[in-house]
């Protein structure tokens, strides 16, 4: 394998893109259900500016993100998923500082309405062309 002289990095490596490692806290409640599902927390590497909504993408299903908007305070989108079952949503995410934000994903399907609540700490710089850490 060929290295880049300047850095001996490969030089076939995607070039670094600047990002944000998050720690984000996920906490799904759906109506009917009398109790929340446990809060998971997991840490990823996103893009210092949004592009699509952060976070994992779902490979079990084909989402699409409509309307995504951002501002230096507020990110807005839709999203449609033609998955079984096929769901519509939104979501917003409001920041609380540049090292905080907190949220909600409200996804509607034939099952009813989940709602999914954020919150995200950044940590630290990391590579978001390396995608989740």
């Amino acid at each position: 394998m060929l290295s880049h002289p300047a850095t001996g990095a490969p030089a076939d490596a995607a070039p670094a893109v600047p990002g944000d490692l998050w720690e984000v806290t996920s906490q799904m409640s759906m109506e009917g259900m009398p109790v929340a599902m446990p809060a998971q927390t997991q840490k990823l590497c996103a893009p210092k500016e949004w592009k699509e909504p952060p976070g994992p993408q779902n490979d079990r299903q084909k989402c699409e993100t409509l309307d995504f908007t951002t501002t230096p305070e507020k990110t807005t989108w839709k999203v449609r998923c033609d998955g079984k079952p096929a769901m519509t949503g939104e979501g917003e995410i409001h920041r609380t500082s540049p090292e905080a934000y907190s949220g909600t994903i409200k996804m509607t399907s034939q099952d009813g309405v989940m709602t999914i609540n954020l919150k995200g700490k950044r940590l630290a710089d990391c590579d978001a062309s390396q995608g989740k850490h």
